[in-house]
This record gives C-alpha cells, sequence and structure tokens, in this order.
C-alpha cells in the first residue's frame, strides 16, 4: 500500500494561501463569524462598537471637551468659539470616514498609542478654522481614559437604545401577539415532562412575553456613567493650571451634557460597575430567551407547531422530508456564545488594580462581539416564530389521551365537598391516586369514577361536563396582563 505521510502537508498550504488571499482582497476574508457568515444580522451595531465606531466617538468627545472649555470661557484667554467655528469642529466627527481610519491608523503607527493619535488628528485640522492657536486645549487636563470612558459609554449607549433594545422589543412584540392570538388555545401543560393541569398555548407565551419584558424594563432604565477627572480622578492637572475655575461642575455638566451620568468618584478608571449590571440583565434576557427556544424546539418535536417549509430551502442534505427548527437551535448557540462573553465582561471589568490597570481595555473591545451573538440570536427567534403554525387538531388530541389530569380538580371538589358537609368525600387525594397514577383513563371511566363518588347534583354536573379542554382556569384571561 502507497504511503500516505505526506497528504497533511497539503492542508497548511491551503490555509496560507487563503490567509494570502483575505490580506489581498477588497474586503479580507473574516476570521469570526460575525463578520462574515452573519454579517448582515449584526451590521447596525457596527456603527456603534466596531474600533472605527469607538475612534469616531473618541474624535467626538475630544471635539466636545474643546467647545465646553471655549464656550465657558475655563480657560482664560480662550474664549467662545464662533458659530461657524464651531460647527467647523462638529464636521470632523460627521465627516468621520473610512480615510479618517487609515489616517488614525498611519498616526498610531507612529505614537503607538490610540488615543494620542485622536489628539493629533483633531490638531491637524485647527488651522484651516484659524484655531490653531487652540491646539494645546485639545485633550486638556485628560487622561486617555477620560476620553475612553466617554466614548464607549456613547457607543454601548447607541448600541442599546437605537439597536439591541428596538430588536428585543419588537421579538417580544412578536410573542406577545402570538400569545394573544392563542390566548384561547387549549394545550396540556407538562411539569416534569408528564402530563399535568392543562393551560393555554397563549398563556404559557405569555409567560414568556412578560419575563422578557421585565428584563427589557431594566435595560431600558440603564444608567451610563462616565468620568472627566484626570490620571486618578482628583482633578491635579486641572487645579495646577488653572486653579480659579470649578472643576467639578466644568466635568458635570460635560458629563451630562453628552447625555450620559457623571460618575463623582472614580480612580483613572470610571469603574464599569454599570457596565456590568447592564451585561447582567442582558445575560439574563439571553437565558429567557434560550429557555423560550428550548420550549418551542420540544413543542415542534412534539408537533405542537408545524413549521412552513420556505420555498427552495434544504432542510437535511439526506432526508428530503425534514424541515429542521434550525433558527431556534441557531438562537441557541448564539445566546450561550453571548451570555459567556457577558459574564466575563462583568466579572472583569469591576476589578482594576489599585488606581488603574489595562485589563479593561482588551475586555471591552468584546462588547461588540457579545451584543452581535446577542442580536444574531433575536434575529434567529424572530425568522423561526414567524415560519410556525399551530396545529390545534395536535394540542386538542393531546388533551383528549390525558383525562388523568382531571383528578387534580376532582379530588379539590372532594375536599369542597367535605368542608361543606356532604359525607363519603373523605381521603380524596388517595382515592384518585389509586385511580390515576401510573395508568391512562378515558372519558368513560372518569366519569364512571365522578357519578360514583356522591356529590352534590351541582358539584357532580359542573364535574362531569368538565374536559382536559376546559380545565385550564382562566389560563386565556391571563393573557390580558401583557401590556
Amino acid at each position: 500500500m502507497e504511503a500516505m505521510a505526506d497528504s497533511p502537508s497539503r492542508i497548511p498550504s491551503g490555509r496560507l494561501s487563503l490567509a494570502a488571499a483575505g490580506e489581498t482582497a477588497a474586503r479580507p476574508i473574516a476570521l469570526g463569524p460575525l463578520d462574515g457568515r452573519y454579517r448582515p444580522a449584526v451590521a447596525p451595531l457596527v456603527d456603534y462598537l466596531s474600533e472605527a465606531a469607538l475612534n469616531r466617538d473618541r474624535v467626538a468627545v475630544e471635539v466636545e471637551w474643546l467647545i465646553h472649555l471655549t464656550r465657558n470661557s475655563v480657560l482664560p484667554g480662550a474664549g467662545p468659539l464662533s458659530a461657524e467655528q464651531e460647527e467647523g469642529l462638529r464636521k470632523i466627527v460627521t465627516e468621520f470616514d473610512t480615510a479618517s481610519v487609515a489616517e488614525l491608523a498611519e498616526i498610531e503607527a507612529v505614537t503607538v498609542h490610540d488615543v494620542k493619535a485622536v489628539e493629533y488628528y483633531i490638531g491637524r485640522r485647527l488651522e484651516p478654522l484659524g484655531i490653531k492657536h487652540l491646539t494645546p486645549m485639545v485633550h486638556f487636563g485628560c487622561t486617555s481614559e477620560d476620553v475612553n470612558n466617554l466614548s464607549y459609554a456613547l457607543g454601548i449607549k447607541g448600541a442599546v437604545e437605537d439597536v439591541w433594545l428596538p430588536a428585543a422589543r419588537a421579538l417580544v412584540g412578536q410573542i406577545a401577539d402570538m400569545a394573544r392570538a392563542s390566548r384561547d388555545v387549549p394545550m396540556l401543560s407538562r411539569t416534569h415532562g408528564q402530563p399535568a393541569t392543562p393551560t393555554s398555548l397563549g398563556k404559557e407565551l405569555a409567560v414568556a412575553a412578560h419575563r422578557l419584558g421585565r428584563q427589557l424594563a431594566r435595560i431600558a432604565r440603564t444608567q451610563y456613567l462616565g468620568k472627566i477627572n484626570g490620571a486618578t480622578g482628583t482633578y491635579a492637572a486641572h487645579y495646577a493650571s488653572v486653579p480659579s475655575a470649578d472643576w467639578q461642575e466644568v466635568s458635570e455638566s460635560f458629563v451630562e451634557g453628552l447625555g450620559l451620568t457623571w460618575n463623582p468618584l472614580t480612580t483613572q478608571i470610571e469603574s464599569h460597575d454599570w457596565q456590568a449590571e447592564l451585561y447582567a440583565d442582558m445575560a439574563r434576557f439571553n437565558r429567557i430567551l434560550h429557555n423560550v427556544c428550548t420550549d418551542v424546539w420540544s413543542y415542534i418535536s412534539i408537533g405542537y407547531f408545524r413549521q412552513i417549509p420556505v420555498a427552495g430551502a434544504t432542510g437535511s442534505s439526506t432526508m428530503p422530508h425534514k424541515v429542521n427548527p434550525i433558527r431556534f437551535e441557531n438562537a441557541e448557540a448564539n445566546l450561550e456564545v453571548s451570555c459567556s462573553l457577558l459574564d466575563t465582561l462583568g466579572a472583569t471589568l469591576v476589578t482594576s488594580r489599585w488606581q488603574r490597570d489595562l485589563t479593561d481595555s482588551s475586555s471591552q473591545r468584546n462588547i461588540g462581539v457579545a451584543f452581535g451573538h446577542s442580536l444574531l440570536a433575536v434575529s434567529n427567534v424572530a425568522r423561526g416564530l414567524k415560519g410556525l403554525d399551530v396545529a390545534e387538531e395536535v394540542l386538542a388530541e393531546d388533551l383528549d389521551t390525558n383525562w388523568e389530569v382531571l383528578a387534580e380538580a376532582i379530588q379539590m371538589v372532594m375536599r369542597a365537598e367535605a368542608i361543606a358537609g356532604v359525607p363519603n368525600m373523605d381521603n380524596p387525594y388517595e382515592r384518585l391516586k389509586d385511580l390515576t397514577r401510573g395508568q391512562r383513563v378515558d372519558a368513560a371511566r372518569m366519569k364512571e369514577f365522578v357519578s360514583e363518588l356522591g356529590l352534590s347534583s351541582e358539584a357532580e354536573s359542573r364535574l362531569l361536563a368538565l374536559t382536559p379542554a376546559t380545565y385550564n382556569g382562566i389560563a386565556g384571561k391571563l393573557v390580558d396582563h401583557l401590556s
């Protein structure tokens, strides 16, 4: 037999050629799925949580800081700018584009410092505005983290409020609409996987919508904190250079003017506690949504939901009949990845050695990835739910083959009858357990059992009229609790 030892050598060469092709392509071949296969679903986040967006927001913070200082005449000799000059400064932000990204990269290659590159980038643009003499005011009194913490806060706030929350709210609204539409569709419950007291499909979907909605309400209340107070949070350089200014007021008004919440007490870094709180709430939303996915997947597997085939789509490469619940499976995986990252960020960001270390710098560059996997999951669940039909006949058949679930109702009626003085109502639980535990009871046997109990005529009539499909309390009405 011919030796095969040299065969694996073809694999590394293939990988090398692919990497080289990626470097020369107009759009490099993506290493991660969010920038490759799933780019369309997460593209809206790029404007908030990409490296380019971070640099644009850094430019915005530096520009607004310069405008704030001059508008309030904080530094002697640097009074308010003209409206045209302020407009020109803000154009540095609004005209930030791919050429700007490339220029910043060139500057950073020399400075080996990202925020310093932003400072120089802005400084290059002051002369045409007639304010070259204000170049020393760019980044005045700031440490890099003064700019970074505000830039991240702005990016995260925008990503949550403009992208993630609208998508999540739309999904919760979609689930709520499904709940309302199926509020009166009776369904067998399964506790511990076993037949249990019936409910309605709409009520169970309403539970999911209610749980998810509570988390969205918490996320919507997030405080996005920021600080601008110098190298160790003491305003030391500020008061050394301009002792006459009220630097705390300058700092607070600036941070709040950006639409953020001022943090008055920090080390060199803003403590990131708000980020940990936000990520915990987002991860909890993810986990509840993961539970929705596993439940819907399970209902599909027992036929409660029918999947609507998509023309031209392939469910299995070898089994033509299959329509797989891939949207929910894809969502599960992406929710798990997102939660792992969110948990790691929340644990890492609240810790910094003494007044500053740089663990947060690397960690925060993964915020977009954590958000992206969550957004992708939300998209997949929405698409998956849209492709479902309720198989009401399957739900009805399941109920009709599980008459033993009425045992609960019968023994509770017996208890009420006993309290009312009806004789021979002793040991109701044990009597129903003997009848139903571990065995199926059909409609005829259940009605026969009820007729033999000696109940009051009103109670007997009520129980004889009861079926598994009608034994679901006020399940449908509970859907009204959805806002």
